[in-house]
């Protein structure tokens, strides 16, 4: 039977054979930094404390993540509202499972203080623009996706692979894929936030997506020989690298490639929520548009349930409803899969503040719980003590 400590809200069966698969194995876990202007629109992210912040969260997370709590980091976590980083989650899973990591750079303002493989992406400008990277840059990216996801699969011969992310305004540019994708995601997205600033997202998602189709008359203007095939009139949506150069970030595209290509071989788990559901849509639609082969039974989100049952969100309805477009390959719903990890009983205000809706997930947390249950069978007081351990190591690293 599956781990009490794993709760599934889509696909039930294919969820299940998933962890049935891979149960006793232990991944290995990979994470793409990426970052967008649009995580420095004030009130976007709650993903540190100012727009100045949430510059360097994802150095600072990947440092954490890399190096532990004792390592006097030169970015160090930033300061947020409520609550504590996420990557606190995943490193006391990584740490205590001696899970190997490979830290991506798809496109920060800065290098990280770490070993990272860099990519050659750039940061993504504001969606609001319609012209958030270069196309060539997109392209770029996603084929360095396939060949890391290839590489790393070859490494795994009976695990599977975690990818995890870390994009300040992140769930942003999802509602902006998912959107340009044509699915119902309105209202249904998640964020770092209590309550879920849709408003807010979908006036910046729905000015980037006007300003993109504008730009794509005035190509076709320009460029009629572009559209004489007949076939290319059926086609009633936009690239989806074309969109991802318009309002996406760096990362959604490198992780597409990389499970794409991953999934021919392993196990794949997208580690997040609303991004990693856009980052699922993104997958099947590129598979489709350019005839890429890719294993999907293989392929699950993994998650906090935070995120799955966030009240300001609509998580499950999000899964299901790509299932209900006919770009991301004839209907498909990714089995939605969450760890139970509880705060409310922590001796830490900056981990109950989980609960009350602060945070939620990021640096592939959910999924490295997912993995201790898995793997280890762990359960709840036995994560809590590992996580409120690095919490203590890192209040006390420096005083």
């Amino acid at each position: 039977m599956p781990n009490s400590q794993i709760c599934i809200y889509t696909q039930k069966k294919q969820g299940e054979e998933w962890l049935r698969r891979y149960r006793s194995c232990l991944p290995i876990f990979a994470c793409v930094l990426g970052f967008t202007e649009t995580g420095l629109i004030p009130g976007i992210s709650a993903a540190g404390r100012t727009p100045e912040d949430r510059k360097y969260t994802a150095c600072a997370d990947a440092e954490f993540l890399y190096y532990g709590p004792e390592h006097k980091a030169q970015y160090p976590l930033p300061p947020l509202a409520a609550g504590a980083s996420p990557v606190l989650i995943s490193r006391a899973v990584i740490e205590s499972l001696k899970i190997p990591v490979h830290l991506f750079n798809a496109g920060l303002p800065q290098p990280p203080a770490l070993p990272v493989i860099d990519l050659g992406g750039a940061p993504a400008q504001c969606l609001s623009g319609g012209a958030a990277m270069k196309i060539t840059t997109v392209q770029h990216l996603f084929k360095q996706g396939l060949l890391w996801g290839e590489r790393l699969a070859a490494n795994i011969q009976q695990g599977y692979l975690i990818v995890g992310e870390c994009v300040v305004g992140g769930t942003t540019t999802a509602l902006a894929i998912l959107t340009g994708l044509g699915i119902d995601a309105a209202g249904k997205v998640n964020s770092s936030h209590p309550v879920c600033n849709h408003t807010q997202k979908f006036a910046l998602v729905q000015t980037g997506l006007e300003k993109m189709i504008k730009s794509l008359e005035q190509e076709k203007i320009n460029f009629q020989s572009r559209i004489q095939n007949p076939k290319s009139q059926i086609k009633s949506s936009v690239d989806p690298l074309q969109l991802v150069a318009a309002v996406g970030d760096p990362m959604q595209v490198v992780v597409a490639g990389m499970a794409i290509a991953a999934s021919r071989s392993c196990g794949v788990m997208l580690a997040g929520g609303t991004q990693m559901l856009a980052v699922y849509a993104l997958m099947s639609a590129i598979a489709q548009t350019y005839a890429l082969s890719w294993q999907p039974e293989e392929v699950v989100v993994g998650t906090t349930r935070w995120v799955a049952e966030d009240p300001t969100g609509a998580t499950v309805d999000l899964a299901l409803n790509l299932g209900k477009n006919s770009l991301t390959q004839s209907g498909r719903t990714p089995p939605l899969l969450a760890t139970h990890l509880s705060f409310a009983d922590s001796r830490y205000p900056q981990l109950r503040a989980y609960e009350q809706g602060f945070v939620k997930e990021g640096m592939g947390a959910g999924a490295a719980c997912i993995a201790a249950h898995l793997s280890q069978n762990w359960q709840q007081h036995q994560l809590l003590a590992a996580i409120e351990a690095q919490l203590e190591r890192l209040s006390t690293a420096f005083h």
